[in-house]
């Protein structure tokens, strides 16, 4: 295949959409001729600086592949790292394309605004010479896997918040409660909720020793800076918001609190459950969520927003409604990938039903190993094995397990075991260094709630 004067190979094309283009693949092929070394340090808080050092042609010729290359990388570490500051050093002529690009009224206005929210400053593109490049300044930290005393894990979903009681590293109580977080502009429902979990969990035990929260969205500290949970909560109430964890927390007394990102919590569930490192834990559900926990059991203090990050260069990829970006992950890794697949295996959704009730569809006619649904979840498995490609460039992977609801059943077992297939096939090299995974049940029994308890340290 050909993009913007790149040839690159696959070896197996997704049978429903065979003009997918993986950014991983096309950028190992772009790197090939390659010659003009650039850099790009990207800066997010208490002036932690990521830096990765890449090449382009830098050639009339290939100017559209070098911007392209260029804007995807920086879309990719974005949404990956995080940050308000990104450094393009080497290219004067990217570096202020890029800066329109990324500007409040440029292509990339959604990101603007978005990173201006989570850092509460604008977010800064920089043209700097090579030579001027920051130096890196990562700061790893660990992460949980403290299971003495008593301890409340709080899992806090979008339509269902979960609580357990631990003691010792054994659940004594858990309970789900259904609630409405989303459609609630008042940020005293959400708190009142909180607090109701947590009081609910110390009744359960003879003391409370500490308390770990599991969340959707960013948080610097304990502090939600960006959260689907708060989704309609306006923007002068946010105070309100970033303190809405320490708040709660002071109602069960003077005890040690840590929030931490859903991902990254599913990834130290693993990580706990099965005693292994490098792990990337993706869901599948109503978007992609992604954590990653490292060699040493640690978070990177990265956002992992991968949903957000590109997979597919294709032009006339599908666009996500909320980042108004094309060939994003939430649209190959989620419910949004079935339904947008079902059209051309020749399955027609009732547009009435809700992207769930679609999902459920499909998946019935898997059960029932309807060839239809079975492309779809195939497809599914062929996205992921290249985008694992693209992953392992940024991330240190030794394990990827797989959760969410589009992983159950027939569906999820197609996914795994065609993703195995392609790595097999076409990066035999990588397929043998990284485990493709479902969770096993020892870690299914230490759920989110009991590993979100396992957060701080006592």
């Amino acid at each position: 295949m050909n993009y913007l004067g790149i040839d690159f190979k696959m070896g197996r094309s997704p049978e429903l959409d065979p003009g997918f283009v993986p950014f991983g693949i096309w950028a190992e092929a772009y790197l090939q001729g390659a010659t003009q070394p650039i850099a790009i340090a990207i800066e997010r808080n208490e002036g932690q600086i990521s830096v990765h050092h890449t090449k382009i042609h830098g050639t009339p010729e290939m100017a559209e592949a070098d911007l392209r290359y260029v804007e995807r990388y920086v879309k990719f570490l974005l949404w990956s790292v995080g940050g308000f500051r990104v450094s393009i050093c080497g290219c004067s002529p990217i570096a202020q394309k890029m800066q329109a690009i990324y500007s409040m009224d440029g292509q990339r206005a959604f990101d603007a605004d978005f990173f201006q929210k989570l850092y509460e400053r604008p977010l800064e593109i920089l043209d700097l010479p090579l030579e001027s490049c920051p130096e890196a300044n990562e700061t790893p930290r660990p992460m949980g896997g403290h299971t003495d005393g008593c301890r409340i894990g709080f899992d806090a979903g979008g339509s269902d918040r979960k609580v357990s009681a631990v003691i010792d590293g054994e659940c004594v109580y858990s309970e789900e409660v259904v609630w409405h977080p989303k459609v609630n502009p008042d940020p005293n429902y959400q708190y009142e909720g909180i607090v109701a979990a947590f009081k609910t969990a110390a009744s359960k035990m003879p003391r409370v020793d500490g308390i770990g929260v599991s969340s959707a969205g960013v948080f610097i500290g304990n502090a939600p800076m960006i959260s689907s949970i708060f989704y309609c909560v306006p923007r002068d109430r946010w105070d309100e918001v970033k303190t809405v964890f320490d708040r709660a927390a002071a109602e069960i007394g003077n005890v040690p609190i840590v929030v931490a990102n859903d991902g990254d919590v599913s990834a130290l569930a693993g990580a706990m459950g099965m005693d292994i490192n490098s792990i990337m834990g993706l869901a599948m559900g109503t978007s992609e969520a992604v954590g990653y926990v490292d060699q040493d059991k640690q978070v990177l203090g990265w956002i992992n927003e991968l949903a957000f990050a590109p997979v597919d260069l294709q032009e006339d990829a599908l666009v996500d409604e909320w980042s108004t970006d094309r060939g994003v992950g939430c649209k190959y890794f989620s419910q949004d990938a079935v339904i947008k697949l079902a059209p051309a295996a020749g399955i027609e959704l009732d547009p009435n039903l809700t992207p769930a009730e679609k999902l459920k569809v499909v998946q019935g006619l898997m059960a029932e190993d309807d060839p239809r649904a079975q492309a779809i979840f195939r497809d599914i498995g062929v996205y992921l094995a290249y985008t694992v490609v693209l992953y392992s460039q940024f991330y240190d992977l030794k394990h990827l397990m797989l959760l969410g609801r589009v992983m159950s059943g027939k569906g999820g077992d197609t996914i795994l075991s065609t993703c195995r297939e392609v790595l097999k096939e076409q990066f035999p090299a990588l397929a043998q260094s990284l485990e493709v995974m479902l969770p096993d049940e020892r870690t299914r029994r230490v759920g989110q709630s009991v590993a979100a308890a396992s957060l701080p340290k006592i």
